[in-house]
């Protein structure tokens, strides 16, 4: 529909968790709880039957067998992408300052265990399989299971299974939705206990992930998916009318937003849209010039961001707040869904302004050292003293006074 920019107001309605959480808390309890047997109790009530919680060897080789090469290909070139991508833009791992009298340093550290959801649902997801996985894997993480729902038939989608094994993860779980974020962050009989859980989902995984971050590390609030676009005359709006369907048909929950600068533009995106989708209460056309779409676009901190106008690329460093951003007619989102090698696990719901996407840092923790020598303590040593004093600690005070005491002996 052709909005008001005062349609803001209406997106932070649609973007609310608040309806869910109470739901989702039961669930939560339940699954605490009752272990595998609330996992089997949801599995059934929400998606299927499983055949299985853990799924067995066999089922890898059997999905070997099903899935065709040419889908094993595309895989290989997306998760080499992906690999190259996140191993050259991850931090330096030790990082060490050493002056005359001490050393200081900051050194990374993946967490031991961690837990992936892959959605299911109206589609399967192999590729946040290795969007999620391949970054653990570089930053070293040591256990990797993964969570995904089962499709009709009882099982986990071939595919996501060959693109699991490519990456390597240790154990996978034919469970979904916020029974399985629970059971990643409780344990049950059947999944391990994992000390920090990633990967996009619905509104209810997304509550449930919020819920559980005092008992477990999460990425970020990753829900369903949002798309603003931003366009000029030079756009090709059925390229951009493509873009913002290919987002919607994720999620009956997912959000497009255009800023276009002309109305006949406005009109004609919105013939497209409707007739590729029919009618969506969750896409909005708006005409704005190009500086207040980009002031909006901050203020909305969408999960993906395509400038397609002209001199886009120059106005990167106006970008404050976005997941992603894809400049120019040629960088299809879905591009960087699947292969270009940047990473799709993205904020959404606007924790764009406090989140970033997932990357090998998300799966480390950093933690500082330092090595003082005699004389480093004595160049520090009266500053350190004085403001120890100063609040009122006696013992920190001490403690650096009687070392320069017993130097002087």
């Amino acid at each position: 529909m052709i909005v008001k920019p005062d349609f803001l107001l209406k997106l932070e309605r649609k973007r609310s968790l608040e309806d869910v959480f109470p739901v989702v808390k039961e669930i939560i309890e339940k699954v605490r709880e009752e272990g595998d047997k609330a996992l089997l109790e949801f599995s059934e009530k929400f998606d299927v039957k499983p055949e299985y919680i853990k799924v067995p060897e066999e089922e890898f080789d059997r999905a070997y067998d099903v899935v065709d090469d040419s889908l094993i290909d595309a895989l290989e070139i997306a998760k080499e992408n992906i690999s190259n991508f996140h191993s050259i833009t991850s931090v330096e791992r030790d990082i060490r300052i050493d002056f005359d009298d001490m050393i200081l340093g900051k050194k990374y550290v993946p967490f031991e265990s961690a837990g992936i959801y892959i959605p299911g649902g109206r589609a399967s997801y192999p590729s946040t399989a290795l969007m999620a996985g391949l970054p653990a894997k570089i930053a070293g993480v040591s256990k990797l299971v993964a969570c995904t729902p089962p499709n009709s038939s009882g099982r986990v989608n071939e595919l996501t299974l060959v693109a699991c094994d490519l990456v390597g993860y240790d154990e996978v779980y034919a469970v979904g939705g916020a029974q399985a974020i629970a059971a990643m962050a409780y344990g049950t009989e059947t999944i391990r206990k994992v000390e920090f859980i990633a990967g996009p989902g619905n509104r209810y995984v997304t509550a449930a992930k919020l819920l559980l971050q005092n008992e477990v590390r999460i990425d970020m609030p990753a829900g369903p998916s949002e798309i603003l676009v931003i366009a000029d005359e030079m756009a090709n709006l059925r390229f951009v009318c493509l873009d913002v369907v290919a987002q919607l048909e994720h999620d009956p929950s997912a959000i497009a937003i255009v800023f276009v600068t002309k109305e006949r533009m406005a009109e004609e995106l919105e013939s497209c849209v409707n007739e590729l989708l029919k009618e969506n209460e969750n896409f909005f056309i708006c005409v704005a010039e190009v500086d207040d779409a980009i002031n909006l676009a901050n203020t909305i901190a969408p999960e993906h961001l395509s400038m397609v106008f002209d001199g886009a690329e120059n106005r990167l460093d106006d970008i404050k707040n976005a997941g992603s951003v894809f400049v120019g007619e040629y960088s299809a989102v879905a591009a960087g869904d699947y292969a270009s090698g940047t990473n799709h696990i993205l904020p959404t719901s606007g924790y764009a302004k406090m989140y970033s996407g997932l990357s090998v840092e998300t799966f480390l923790k950093h933690i500082t050292y330092q090595k003082i020598e005699a004389e480093g303590l004595r160049r520090i040593g009266d500053a350190v003293v004085k403001l120890a004093e100063a609040e009122g600690l006696t013992y920190h005070k001490k403690s650096v006074e009687e070392r320069l005491e017993w130097m002087q002996e």
